[in-house]
């Protein structure tokens, strides 16, 4: 026995009544009260994506370029580093490594 489709099909039968008048109406003011605000107009100069990307290219992180340092130039920045590190301060057993 089936009652519930028969319990289902009865209300498809029914007419709508006063409840669900109000309810319809209820509904289609929420529906236009959120829609007025809305504009469908496609004529704009700009829409809101390329409002997005004239944001995100105003705002765009440039990286800097060093200028660029011959194999001697190198040698020399790591021969002096490594003397700074080990003329370094007398105080660190270990190698310089903090953590």
């Amino acid at each position: 026995m089936n009652h519930g489709a028969a319990v289902m099909s009865d209300k498809e039968k029914r007419q709508d009544g006063p409840d669900d008048a109000t309810e319809r109406e209820l509904i289609e003011m929420e529906f236009q009260s959120m829609v007025e605000g809305l504009s469908l107009d496609e004529s704009a100069p700009t829409s809101y994506l390329d409002e997005l990307d004239k944001f995100a290219d105003h705002n765009k992180f440039v990286a800097p370029n060093p200028p660029r340092k011959n194999i001697s130039q190198t040698f020399r920045a790591a021969i002096a580093a490594l003397k700074k590190w080990k003329n370094g301060n007398a105080f660190r057993d270990d190698d310089g490594v903090a953590l």
